[in-house]
């Protein structure tokens, strides 16, 4: 399996992955301000935009994370977020002498919570998977409403962010489904300590899918990740605080 990619601009490597029921567009605002200082290569994940005819046999994040590190530049910053943070982390843990800097947005290494562990309940992400079942569209439509709330300009960035996303061809029922499981089981705690780049995670202060409470399981975890709190920021920083996000990124890999 082959995965398509986009790169745009000049300077060192910078990968973006999208998250669950999405594509590439949505990095697109982002983009415009980051080619002057990077060579921004965009991977739609397997059955995503692009990719969408892409489905990896099994849809495991194993699999996935293989695909994309065969479409990594020889060494790059990774930023994923949500699902595609959960997917960038299995590649730093397959190709870490590739990865310079990983940094993970709102998402984690277990999205599921538990006793001792902060994060949504599974019957959320339960909801989706019926949702899906029932209507497509008004599910996705609803989950991109998720990803703004907290900015003052919500209902513009959704339609601007709808507009890119449009661009792409509709994500492949089976990935959005395999997604939903990805997210549902995977568990990476034990392994993040094994990622020897610097590990940088961005969280909203709003965000009710990756709570900011999971900011002290991570420091318990692993006392060298660094954490950046989007104050105004539900579960798409990028989106609610666009120059703050940018202007951490920029400082986090020039430190």
């Amino acid at each position: 399996m082959n995965l398509v990619s986009t790169t745009v601009g000049q300077g060192p490597n910078l990968v973006l992955l999208h998250g669950w029921g999405l594509n590439s567009g949505v990095w697109q605002p982002c983009i415009e301000q980051l080619t002057s200082s990077f060579t921004v290569t965009t991977i739609d994940l397997p059955g995503f935009g692009l990719n969408h005819e892409q489905l990896p046999e099994p849809y495991s994040l194993a699999s996935v994370a293989e695909a994309i590190c065969k479409v990594l530049p020889e060494t790059c910053i990774l930023v994923g977020w949500s699902l595609g943070g959960l997917v960038a982390q299995q590649v730093a843990l397959l190709a870490g002498n590739q990865i310079k800097h990983l940094m993970v947005v709102a998402s984690s290494p277990r999205f599921i919570a538990d006793d001792n562990w902060s994060g949504m309940q599974f019957s959320v992400l339960d909801n989706f998977n019926a949702q899906l079942e029932l209507n497509l569209p008004a599910t996705i439509s609803r989950f991109l409403a998720i990803q703004a709330m907290g900015s003052p300009t919500a209902k513009q960035d959704i339609k601007m962010i709808k507009q890119h996303m449009d661009n792409y061809p509709p994500a492949n029922s089976l990935a959005l489904s395999a997604g939903l499981q990805l997210l549902a089981q995977s568990d990476l705690r034990t392994q993040l300590t094994d990622i020897q780049c610097p590990l940088h995670f961005m969280l909203g202060r709003l965000d009710s899918l990756v709570p900011i409470k999971l900011q002290e399981n991570l420091q318990d975890l692993h006392h060298k990740i660094n954490i950046t709190v989007f104050d105004k920021s539900s579960h798409a920083p990028f989106i609610s605080e666009q120059q703050r996000f940018i202007e951490v990124l920029v400082k986090t890999v020039r430190n």
